[in-house]
């Protein structure tokens, strides 16, 4: 009976990176639903998985099913080690053609590869997810699958913005070493920018464009007065047929900035009159004075 205690453990600390540090929290969109506990290691690749898929214009369905794979093969956390050679976020294998060893360990690289086999499933968005996860995986358990949906649907409808608010994170730093690894480089409004492009491309940095030569030139997201605050625009996605409003894309950016709050010391992040401050009383999204607008998201870095 200990040793199963023990193993029973060992387990949930390798799915869920540990509960002593940093956490997240997503909740449904519904009064009274349920709610989803993670770390920012996890926190940080479910966003670039949903940013890889929107900036695709593939629909909600899509992140959901990469997100719960992702959880199931890896406990979304980028490894370097698995079954035989597999490697990665969806474990997958150098050695079935997915990429080499430093392609699949790029989780944009690695969720980009994800999407490009799914999109192969016919009708993949009416399957089961069990079935369409199985039909690009080839996994030996395809079941298992299945009980990840639940938190993968939650976390795709915060960070797709179709579920405004709720998406949290004590903003503490990270002391895992992944994270600390990250963290040695990632400090300011630079660091912010980089990951942006990272995930969404440069176009999630564009503001208005200035003629020159004859030729649009797009200037890069503002930094205010006080060199911590990145202003991000707002806009609809490119990808077509993507079919999402201005608002969801909003909550898509601000969502993104917290789940990477404690790799990239962001301390606090405003959109469409709420505010979300790494450190107070449970991370909530509060009533923010002054922040009413839905044009752009703000993102203030740590000193």
């Amino acid at each position: 009976m200990v040793l199963c205690a023990v193993a029973g453990y060992l387990v949930v600390q390798y799915v869920t990176g540990g509960t002593d540090g940093p956490s997240c929290r997503v909740v449904s969109g519904r009064a009274g639903g349920p709610s989803y506990e993670f770390t920012p290691e996890q926190a940080v690749n479910a966003a670039t998985i949903t940013a890889v898929g929107t900036g695709r214009g593939l629909p909600e369905r899509a992140v959901a099913i990469a997100l719960a794979t992702a959880l199931q093969e890896s406990g979304l956390r980028n490894i370097s080690h698995g079954d035989r050679d597999s490697l990665g976020l969806f474990q997958q294998r150098p050695s079935m053609g997915w990429g080499t060893p430093q392609e699949i360990l790029d989780p944009t690289y690695a969720a980009g590869e994800f999407y490009k086999h799914l999109v192969k499933v016919r009708g993949y968005q009416d399957l089961p997810l069990t079935v369409a996860a199985q039909r690009v995986q080839r996994s030996g358990y395809p079941e298992a699958y299945a009980k990840h949906e639940p938190d993968a649907v939650m976390l795709a409808a915060a960070l797709t913005g179709t579920a405004a608010a709720t998406l949290t994170c004590d903003g503490r730093q990270d002391s895992t070493p992944a994270a600390q690894a990250a963290q040695a480089t990632a400090t300011g409004p630079d660091a912010v920018r980089s990951a942006l492009v990272r995930d969404f491309g440069r176009d999630a940095l564009e503001t208005a464009a200035a003629e020159v030569g004859g030729k649009a030139s797009p200037s890069p997201a503002p930094t205010s007065g006080d060199g911590r605050t990145v202003t991000l625009p707002v806009r609809g996605d490119t990808g077509p047929g993507s079919g999402r409003s201005l608002r969801e894309r909003g909550w898509q950016l601000a969502h993104w900035a917290v789940a990477n709050s404690s790799a990239l010391r962001i301390e606090r992040v405003s959109y469409a009159g709420r505010q979300w401050t790494a450190g107070n009383t449970e991370s909530e999204w509060r009533t923010a004075a002054g922040e009413g607008g839905t044009g752009s998201v703000r993102i203030l870095t740590a000193r």
